[in-house]
């Protein structure tokens, strides 16, 4: 390549389109579905002017909608944390509202919804999007996890909103992004204001999934990114023979990363989250699992392997979660108290002391460092900071104290040296693949024709990702479908729902077929980096769980 590089190269790669957005936009007719909606009467009352919507299917057809004739000013954000392919989605939405009108603008907003609020944005011009198509990172525009839920905020950007004639606003987020994406539209339609709200599905941890949303963007890079780094792990233990390696993924409401990369790799051992939690399971019990595979590994003279551990598994252990939401309670009910102490030992023995015996005891079970990262200050939404958790070196303190009391009693003659990884930034910005580079470019390319049908309050979807670009399937679903009402912070909150690991699904059957032979065999698949040169059925191969989902599942 010269003086080029693969970043210069990637850059020219043209994303497919879907058959049906390579229509002229009268030629997409947006057709309604049935859909489903929840019954919670709340839902209905909070969403009273978006709910009750179709599910809208693009077919071919004439288009007898109502669609946009004059040129329009298009807003854009990203929302959350990074994934590869989110300069794709603005590159499609770029491309559809060109093709449409030329005179159409689009502009950013910086850093998030923060942006918005302070009135902060840049134009997107053809010349500057170039350099970021096919890019990793959110650096275009940068991206912030403010929300715009109080009516102030609200009322704030409506007041932007209309000084600065913006007809639409798309909202690139993950499930908690797409819900406040449903509140404006909401709060839009209440106060008459025209723009409409369209949300682009993102998330690495795969958590955003229904039976219209198959898999957020960015979750196919980061997981073979991921792979890349897990396989080489696994071709070193299996060289070195004097390891065991305890790899922390991404993830911290559920484990598709973990099993996707499972699959993609056959580590010795995966522990997944959701099979805990309904095992009601505890960390002894984890624990003793792990030792039982160390034990049998150990017997054949195998010392070493790679075990997989979600993010958020922390979470998962009934006792553990148990703790948590005890320690959040009492964190929010006396955070003036807590507010005033001075140090973390004042704060720990305060928190300690309002804690019920057992739990009390677990606690004072743990490491201390493990102690300090359980009392970290919360994120916005509440939720503990599970990414500095160091679950991986609590699960290795604890089988080292377990292992040793084993080699006393003669029951355990082997050695286990351990070393802990955690996994996480390293996907987030990646090179999109040859898949999110298409997915993500046509998700915002199908967003923009549905604000251009004036649609709002909708998510752009896509559909029937498993096949070949060409034959996706796309449309836009209501928002107000996905949600539900969770408890945070001691009070109702409406959110969509995130989806867990189905243990029932063929992926997590496909794992647990394999599980006694990649426990004591070196079944290790080294898959390689992500390529983007070559056959296709290495450049354009999709992940391991959207081809198990087109497999019909096997007689276990």
């Amino acid at each position: 390549m010269n003086n080029s590089n693969i970043t210069c190269e990637r850059k020219k790669f043209k994303p497919i389109l879907p058959n049906i957005l390579q229509n002229r936009i009268k030629n997409i007719d947006p057709v309604s579905c049935c859909s489903t909606y929840s019954e919670n009467p709340k839902i209905q009352q909070r969403f009273i002017n978006t709910y009750g919507k179709p599910v809208i299917k693009f077919r071919k057809g004439l288009n007898t909608h109502n669609i946009q004739k004059k040129s329009m000013k298009v807003a854009v954000i990203f929302s959350g944390g990074q994934a590869p392919g989110g300069h794709n989605v603005i590159a499609g939405i770029f491309d559809c509202l060109k093709k449409v009108n030329p005179e159409n603008r689009l502009i950013g907003y910086l850093g998030g919804a923060a942006g918005i609020l302070k009135n902060q944005y840049k134009i997107i011009e053809k010349d500057q999007l170039k350099h970021y198509r096919n890019t990793g990172g959110f650096h275009l525009i940068y991206s912030g996890r403010d929300k715009i839920e109080t009516v102030e905020q609200l009322s704030l950007m409506k007041k932007h909103f209309e000084t600065d004639k913006v007809d639409a606003l798309i909202i690139i987020g993950g499930d908690d992004s797409n819900t406040n994406a449903a509140i404006i539209a909401e709060y839009f339609k209440q106060k008459k204001l025209k723009t409409c709200i369209v949300g682009v599905p993102k998330t690495i941890d795969g958590d955003l999934q229904n039976q219209y949303v198959e898999i957020p963007f960015g979750f196919d890079t980061a997981t073979k990114i991921y792979s890349e780094l897990v396989g080489n792990v696994c071709i070193d233990v299996c060289s070195a023979r004097k390891y065991w390696h305890f790899i922390r993924l991404m993830g911290r409401s559920a484990s598709h990363i973990t099993l996707e990369v499972g699959l993609q790799t056959h580590p010795n051992i995966i522990v997944i989250g959701e099979e805990v939690l309904e095992k009601r399971m505890t960390l002894s019990n984890i624990v003793d699992n792990i030792i039982d595979i160390i034990l049998k590994r150990s017997k054949l003279n195998k010392d070493f392997g790679v075990i997989l551990i979600p993010e958020g598994l922390i979470e998962f252990i009934p006792e553990i979660r148990e703790l948590i939401y005890t320690i959040n309670d009492i964190l929010y009910k006396n955070r003036d108290i807590i507010k005033t102490m001075k140090t973390c030992v004042e704060k720990e023995h305060y928190i300690c002391s309002k804690l019920p015996s057992h739990l009390y005891n677990l606690m004072q079970s743990f490491p201390h460092n493990i102690i300090e990262q359980l009392l970290l200050d919360r994120d916005p939404h509440g939720n503990i900071q599970v990414s500095s958790i160091e679950t991986d070196k609590l699960l290795i303190t604890m089988i080292h104290k377990k292992l040793n009391k084993l080699c006393k009693l003669g029951k355990y003659h082997g050695k286990f040296n351990a070393i802990s990884h955690f996994f996480g930034y390293e996907g987030r910005c990646g090179l999109p693949s040859n898949f999110d580079a298409n997915y993500a470019y046509a998700l915002g390319y199908n967003a923009a024709v549905l604000i251009i049908n004036g649609f709002t309050g909708y998510l752009s979807y896509i559909n029937k990702l498993a096949k070949v670009p060409y034959d996706w399937e796309c449309g836009g679903v209501p928002i107000v479908n996905m949600i539900n009402i969770e408890k945070r912070k001691g009070e109702d909150k409406f959110v969509i729902q995130k989806t867990l690991v189905d243990l029932h699904g063929i992926p997590f059957m496909e794992y647990i077929s394999n599980k006694e032979k990649w426990a004591l065999n070196e079944d290790y698949i080294s898959p390689g980096p992500i390529q983007y040169y070559g056959k296709s059925c290495i450049t354009d191969r999709v992940t391991k769980t959207l081809q198990l989902k087109c497999k019909k599942p096997k007689k276990i």
